[in-house]
């Protein structure tokens, strides 16, 4: 897989994940309004934000309207892989021996980094090879046109307007020139790729030389990472994930990331180590988390993976990521489960969603992706409909779901008469 792949599909992704507090708005809004009358407004209201007048003149030629990045923004595929088909991709190749060879290279500021703000290096190392491959790709768009165009843009306006602010404010501070930052489509800037509000928030000038460069700079890039990390919850000297063997008794209804048992208690339901072995440690709060069902691989995931959905929402990605820093520490490769598993595709999830509303299990957005409301209604489907109730939807859900769609029907068609 090439760089150029490896980084689309991490930011599609990423953007697919973007939900926020409230369904999206529709992608099919349309722009209306003079964009030049728009920028106009939007550099007054810079000016009156603290943003002077000598930044905004070197900005300001690169503060125009691109509607390639509206048709990429329209245009980006739902990302619907497993995360063992995601998974394989994104870790295998030289993921692993180029992350451990960064851990050895940047050793003393790795144990530094540590001791301060309690992240080990293997997940800060595992964020950087998935969001950049270290830097060899952080994208090709001039971020402040990116920004200026979706901020102007109906769907998330108001979301990048802020971030249009917050890079205007990264070059008053003099981190970087306007011609510098170049990153993704979506604006994101850096080596572990930081929306410019981010940046502004935690990005740190590691070496003292006066400006905070995410971009060149690996000791900043370490250090700003781990702020990161910190500043979402990371709890020193506790895990993020383990991988687990789940027995076919379990009552799957438990497995939910909103739920969260003492590591004793699951093992009292049986659940072990990968080769059998009782669960070691401390009783930490832990959730069952099963990416693709009680047939598919199995996870404890503790507090700290809370912080990788809040890095990503996706959990495909969050997992994925922190199944990685399990590797570069020294973990085995992830088994594939107790039995076959098949994925619906994009045009089932969506299926499966509309029958979920129609049925009276949800009310979302039918959007194709198999986030976690679109579990937890599953789940709810599957106690309903007598099923194992493990939030993960196969064919035989649809089929099921088909059939209670039907029978419901028919009933309130007899009633009418």
């Amino acid at each position: 897989m090439g760089q150029s792949s490896v980084r689309w599909a991490v930011l599609s992704l990423l953007l697919a994940s973007v939900s926020f507090n409230g369904v999206a708005k529709a992608a099919t809004c349309q722009n209306t309004g003079s964009f030049e009358r728009w920028l106009e407004g939007f550099k007054k209201d810079a000016l009156a934000a603290g943003i002077s007048q000598r930044t905004l003149a070197s900005a300001s030629p690169g503060m125009t309207f691109d509607q390639g990045i509206i048709n990429k923004d329209r245009g980006q595929s739902i990302f619907s892989q497993s995360f063992l088909e995601f998974s394989g991709r994104m870790v295998g190749g030289d993921r692993i021996p180029s992350g451990r060879r960064q851990m050895q290279r940047h050793a003393p500021i790795f144990a530094k980094i540590q001791q301060q703000y309690g992240v080990p290096a293997s997940v800060i190392v595992a964020f950087w090879a998935l969001e950049s491959d270290f830097g060899t790709n952080m994208g090709r768009d001039p971020v402040l046109k990116s920004l200026t165009t979706l901020a102007y843009d109906c769907r998330r306006g108001d979301m990048f307007r802020n971030e249009l602010l917050e890079a205007l404010k990264i070059v008053e501070r003099g981190d970087l020139r306007p011609a510098e930052m170049i990153g993704s489509w979506a604006g994101e800037l850096g080596q572990t790729q930081f929306l410019p509000s981010f940046y502004n928030k935690y990005a740190i000038d590691y070496e003292g030389k006066g400006r905070r460069d995410l971009l060149r700079n690996s000791s900043d890039v370490i250090a700003s990472t781990a702020n990161f990390l910190q500043g979402l919850g990371w709890r020193k000297g506790e895990p993020w994930i383990e991988e687990v063997r789940v027995p076919a008794s379990m009552d799957w209804a438990q497995a939910d990331l909103g739920i969260k048992h003492p590591k004793t208690q699951w093992a009292k339901w049986g659940v072990t180590r990968t080769d059998g072995r009782p669960l070691a440690g401390e009783p930490l709060p832990a959730s069952l988390l099963l990416p693709m069902g009680r047939n598919g691989p199995a996870f404890l995931a503790y507090s700290n993976f809370d912080v990788y959905r809040q890095w990503n929402q996706s959990l495909v990605y969050a997992l994925t990521a922190g199944y990685l820093a399990t590797r570069l520490d020294g973990a085995a490769q992830v088994q594939r489960g107790n039995g076959p598993v098949t994925p619906l595709n994009f045009g089932q999830i969506k299926d499966l969603q509309a029958l979920l509303v129609r049925n009276g299990f949800a009310n979302f957005e039918i959007d194709g992706k198999l986030g976690y409301e679109t579990r937890k209604a599953v789940r709810a489907a599957q106690l309903k409909l007598g099923m194992p109730a493990d939030g993960y939807p196969q064919a035989d859900l649809l089929d099921r779901l088909h059939g209670f769609s039907a029978a419901a029907g028919a009933s309130r068609a007899r009633v009418r008469k």
